[in-house]
């Protein structure tokens, strides 16, 4: 377990298992391992779970009360739910205008902002490398596919192109990565290779924190523009940050420092130690800027509010 939080970055997360989470009125209590661990809990707006730990049912109303959230992850990173405060539900008129939005237009917008931070990454990790990771054609195909974004006029080929792109995008990341972690390509929970287990984390906490700004802002996190389902809009806004803040972070560790201490694997599943897990937190409290979301998120509440026009930033 590592629990993490700073006034810059106002969250706190417990990965692993086996923590009890408890509070008093002003105070959150963290207890593993024989470690004691205490935040103030006016400064906690949104409380990350991974894993299996014990949280008090006392402590659930103390943050609720202080107008904390809660997010639930499974141990892979994969999230699950958010519990918010009684009567801070969205507001219906920002949901109405965000229902009401061309959502064709936008998601056009956040696939090609995804796409253009994903070649932008792989342009920087050949110079870092001074190798050429790009087969023959590769590079046209790619950028091909973001001129066709534009054209395209369904939701699903929207989704289907950007899907493609980004498998793309990760089998060419897995050409710089040592062959001895396994890493082929982006997979499915449960994840078997420390490289998708260390890329789901590191989405998980970028997940998390834009949590944060979507709920701060009044935002349905579920009403989404280019993805479906539970968080859509969360996956949206994360999508063209991904490659900027935190593949960088994961193909360093794998290049610099990553052993087969750091982790432990099975036929079925690859779970990354506390030590890891600790420093990939330091790692990504400089990654992620949060500022950067924040602004995303207010750029997109205000477009709703037709103050401003929309820009995906990446």
């Amino acid at each position: 377990m590592w629990a993490f939080m700073s006034s810059a970055i106002p969250w706190l997360a417990v990965y692993g298992f086996g923590a009890h989470i408890k509070s008093t009125q002003k105070k959150l209590i963290i207890l593993n391992k024989g470690i004691v661990e205490e935040y103030p809990l006016d400064e906690i707006q949104n409380l990350l779970i991974v894993g299996g730990h014990t949280l008090n049912s006392t402590t659930i109303f103390h943050l609720l009360r202080n107008g904390s959230y809660i997010s639930f992850f499974e141990p892979d990173g994969t999230p699950v739910g958010i519990v918010r405060p009684f009567g801070n539900c969205n507001d219906k008129e920002i949901h109405q205008l965000q229902a009401e939005l061309p959502r064709h237009r936008y998601a056009t917008m956040i696939a090609q902002a995804s796409l253009k931070s994903r070649l932008i990454a792989i342009e920087h990790l050949q110079d870092q490398r001074e190798s050429d990771l790009l087969y023959d054609g590769e590079l046209q195909i790619l950028h091909n596919a973001l001129n066709e974004m534009e054209y395209l006029v369904k939701l699903d080929e929207i989704r289907r192109l950007s899907n493609l792109t980004s498998d793309m995008y990760y089998e060419i990341l897995s050409r710089d990565i040592p062959a001895c972690f396994n890493f082929k390509r982006r997979t499915v929970r449960p994840q078997c290779d420390p490289i998708n287990a260390m890329l789901s984390f590191g989405y998980a906490m970028l997940y998390g924190n834009c949590c944060v700004s979507v709920l701060g802002a009044r935002l349905d996190p579920d009403l989404g523009l280019l993805h479906e389902g539970p968080g859509a809009l969360v996956q949206d806004f994360i999508g063209p940050f991904k490659a900027e803040m935190i593949d960088p972070v994961v193909c360093s560790t794998a290049h610099d420092s990553l052993k087969p201490g750091d982790f432990e694997q099975t036929s079925s599943r690859c779970m990354l130690s506390d030590t890891l897990v600790k420093n990939l937190i330091c790692a990504f409290k400089k990654s992620i800027d949060n500022q950067k979301i924040d602004r995303q998120i207010n750029n997109f509440l205000k477009t709703i509010q037709k103050v401003e026009d929309f820009t995906v930033m990446y």
